[in-house]
């Protein structure tokens, strides 16, 4: 890591846990970073809207970014709320002081509805904290403000950064997820704009705008140019918003540790999917099992949407003689087949993430029903036009079901073989039920 380990963030709390000082802790701490905090002010706040504030004292707030600067290494940080003239002016001079990078998100209105800057503070803001920063970050209402400018296509963006950028500061960021869900860059000193395009993800947006300048500010760290960290910032928030949770009766607080949480889940899948298939070609016994197109055996991340969010084998299990033999690898996207029956299952019951296909014949079938495995069924020619079987084959023999079974089967069909399919709720489970299946055989 380039520089510092810690960063600093001078900003509101967050009684809900959504925005402010805990949004960008998490955020910190999700980039490999150290937090430390200056508090300015204190909020009742929640999911529906902010109840009530409480201003820190100024000398507090300046003792507080002295006591962290006099003793740790700190070179960047970042400004949220600042609600008043005072604590603007106060803290613009204390950066200064401390010869800190500074990330300014001019922070005005909270997300879930509440005014977090004083209206004659805006100029303040403006004239003397931005000068004193790197870069900032306002959304459109926020660049509206700051410029006088009404903003309702990037070609009024563009005058809005350059507006702002006047006032002393060399970058401007306008953030425009409540535009296009693209993201204007503005650097000064070469008058250069960049589009960094974006996409609408489903989820909360509450704290979205402290996330976004906390991750620009930790890939600042990492010595990324400006419009390089502007990208990997706009990734993170998005997969901050899509993994928001449900809390609360407003609207729901992103999650900073959502792409953790994705690597985490992607790299238990991966596991999971190479202990299974090690434990079916480590047994001989299971060659009996595979089919002539050959053996696959997934496993999908939770609340998995596509197939790229399950693991599979690149090549399939095989027979080899009389051995069973892996010929791939385990990757994400390896097969669209069982990953299509996993998805389909996990429709009805999330906690069924995992399948793998075998040989059909009556005899397992009958191996099956002794092991008192749910076995379920669905025949191709009554699959209705325009749809993929897997997907509709499973939803079929689930509702026929009345839940989701351990085994769908179907005879096949011309040019398609007859299989049958394990569902479990882990790769080593579905490889386990195989062994048992294999092992009961004659």
């Amino acid at each position: 890591m380039v520089g510092s380990k810690v960063l600093l963030t001078i900003a509101g709390s967050d009684s809900g846990g959504g925005a402010g000082i805990e949004a960008d802790i998490r955020t910190f701490a999700a980039l490999g970073y150290h937090p430390s905090c200056a508090i300015t002010s204190v909020t009742s706040q929640n999911t529906t809207g902010v109840l009530d504030t409480f201003d820190i004292p100024v000398s507090h707030i300046t003792s507080q970014i002295d006591a962290v600067c006099t003793d740790m290494r700190v070179r960047w940080a970042k400004t949220g709320m600042l609600s008043n003239n005072e604590i603007v002016e106060s803290v613009a001079e204390t950066i200064k002081r401390q010869g800190l990078k500074v990330v300014a998100d001019p922070v005005m209105v909270a997300e879930s509805g509440g005014k977090l800057l004083k209206e004659d503070a805006v100029d303040v803001m403006r004239d003397i904290l931005l000068p004193e920063c790197l870069v900032t970050t306002p959304n459109i209402m926020e660049a509206e403000a700051l410029s006088g400018v009404s903003i309702k296509s990037w070609k009024e963006g563009k005058k809005a950064a350059r507006r702002i950028a006047d006032c002393g500061i060399n970058n401007v960021i306008i953030t425009g997820g409540h535009l296009d869900a693209s993201d204007l860059v503005y650097e000064a000193e070469s008058d250069r704009f960049t589009t960094i395009p974006g996409r609408f993800v489903k989820g909360g947006t509450h704290g979205s705008g402290c996330t976004y300048s906390s991750a620009l500010l930790a890939y600042l760290a990492r010595d990324l140019d400006m419009a390089e960290a502007a990208r990997c910032a706009k990734r993170f928030v998005e997969n901050a918003i899509s993994g928001s949770p449900h809390v609360g009766s407003g609207k729901s607080p992103v999650d900073p540790l959502a792409s953790l949480r994705t690597s985490a889940h992607r790299y238990n899948a991966l596991k999971e999917v190479m202990n299974a298939s090690e434990m079916l070609v480590s047994e001989n016994s299971f060659t009996k099992l595979i089919p002539e197109v050959g053996t696959n055996i997934a496993m999908a991340i939770p609340g998995a949407s596509t197939v790229s969010d399950v693991a599979g084998i690149t090549g399939r299990i095989v027979r080899s003689g009389n051995k069973p033999e892996m010929a791939g690898y385990v990757d994400f996207e390896a097969s669209s087949h069982v990953a299509r029956i996993i998805l389909a299952a996990m429709e009805q019951d999330p906690r069924f993430r995992a399948a793998m296909n075998i040989k059909y014949c009556r005899e397992v079938l009958t191996v099956c029903s002794q092991m008192g495995l749910g076995v379920s069924s669905f025949d191709r020619e009554e699959e209705p036009e325009e749809t993929h079987t897997m997907d509709w084959g499973v939803s079929y023999s689930i509702e026929k079901y009345g839940r989701v079974p351990e085994i769908i089967y179907d005879e096949g069909g011309i040019g398609k073989e007859p299989m049958i399919r394990i569902l479990g709720r882990d790769a080593t489970a579905v490889a386990s039920i195989a062994l048992e299946i294999a092992g009961r055989l004659k």
